[in-house]
């Protein structure tokens, strides 16, 4: 938690409280995913639509192909190791007993879900109160967690599918190229269509590039965590109060 200066100007300086929201490691992590997962995209969806007058331009020669198929497994072998990071540490801090459970579903990430759809029917005036995640940010993390899972898994038994076949069945080649190349659409337009629109367009969070977050904003979409770390915040007027930060915090 730190203040900034809002202006440069002597006479009116303003100072702004924030908090951290992300290390310098989970950004990392995070920029290293983008650019894995966008090269991979960029990579693999002409590959899957070949029958495209577009792909088949860019996959015009013998050569474009092992071309792209190789940048396929580099991006591929990058986002392996971000994984094997991500879950190394989690271990790591786990043993340490230093790993938050903010991140794991409950049962409030239900009744806050509920809640909020019946804010946005206008059935409630009061919005719910958030802790560290909120129930979209969960249902974002693990829907990727798990689809990143299983895009890894099966792009390995296309990629070699001779030590693959040695201890499947051959139909296991079909199946995971139908998964593969499924779960990549699935997951590019959960990104763009519910991940985007909830980090940049519902409001300009730029927190996972700079690492910190406003108290306005922390007020405003993570109040109970607030509450944690300032005690004796008030609620905004249109959060409901609780009585212990549980759940989504």
């Amino acid at each position: 938690m730190s203040a900034i200066p809002r202006s440069a100007t002597p006479e009116h300086t303003r100072l702004v409280r924030t908090f951290q929201r992300f290390t310098l490691g989970q950004r990392w992590e995070h920029a290293i995913l983008i650019l894995s997962a966008l090269v991979l995209a960029l990579t693999g969806l002409p590959q899957k639509y070949r029958a495209h007058e577009i792909s088949q331009q860019i996959l015009s020669t013998p050569e474009r192909v092992q071309l792209f198929q190789q940048i396929h497994h580099l991006a591929a072998l990058l986002l392996i190791l971000e994984v094997l990071y991500h879950l190394g540490n989690a271990i790591a801090l786990l043993f340490q007993r230093r790993l938050s459970g903010d991140i794991f579903p409950s049962l409030s990430d239900f009744r806050d879900a509920w809640l909020m759809l019946k804010y946005l029917l206008f059935l409630s005036k009061e919005k719910p109160a958030f802790g560290k995640y909120n129930f979209e940010q969960k249902v974002t993390y693990w829907f990727l967690f798990f689809g990143v899972g299983i895009m890894i898994a099966t792009g390995l038994v296309l990629w070699f599918p001779i030590t693959a076949t040695k201890f499947l069945p051959g139909g296991v080649i079909p199946a995971a190229k139908l998964a593969h190349s499924t779960e990549a659409i699935v997951a590019v337009a959960f990104v763009l269509i519910w991940h985007f629109y909830h980090v940049h367009v519902e409001r300009l969070n730029l927190s996972i590039f700079t690492g910190w977050l406003t108290e306005k904003d922390m007020r405003n979409f993570h109040a109970l965590e607030l509450q944690m770390l300032v005690p004796g915040t008030p609620l905004a007027e249109n959060h409901p109060q609780e009585s212990e930060p549980g759940g989504a915090a």
